[in-house]
């Protein structure tokens, strides 16, 4: 079964940090970019960060440049996000998602794989 499953996510007080995991079974991660994205409460799904195969990323969002950072192990099949400096309006669902092209934009329709998401919250 091919398959994405992000863990992870919690409870966090603004300032602090989380370190986000998606692992692929199923098929090899190595050979597609992937992306995270994340939805908040009444807000649409937005693209976060992006990785290529090759190692290059793209950040699809301003506010999380300098404080987010995106990184993979083809050999153990995992993308990481690391994010720090966190704030309230970094509560969302954060999904992570694959594509087979280079890093392709904030667009959910490029990606063929999807997680199932995992809860941020940051909060006092």
């Amino acid at each position: 079964q091919l398959q994405l499953v992000e863990s992870g996510g919690g409870l966090v007080q603004p300032g602090g940090s989380l370190k986000l995991s998606c692992a692929a079974t199923g098929f090899t991660l190595g050979v597609y970019a992937i992306a995270w994205f994340r939805q908040a409460p009444g807000k649409e799904r937005e693209g976060v960060l992006c990785i290529n195969s090759g190692g290059g990323s793209t950040a699809y969002q301003d506010s999380v440049k300098g404080r987010f950072t995106i990184a993979r192990d083809n050999a153990k099949n995992m993308v990481y996000l690391q994010m720090n400096s966190l704030k309230p309006e970094d509560t969302a669902v954060y999904y992570c998602a694959a594509s087979p092209l280079r890093c392709p934009g904030g667009s959910s329709a490029a990606y063929v794989y999807w997680g199932q998401g995992t809860q941020v919250t940051i909060s006092a």
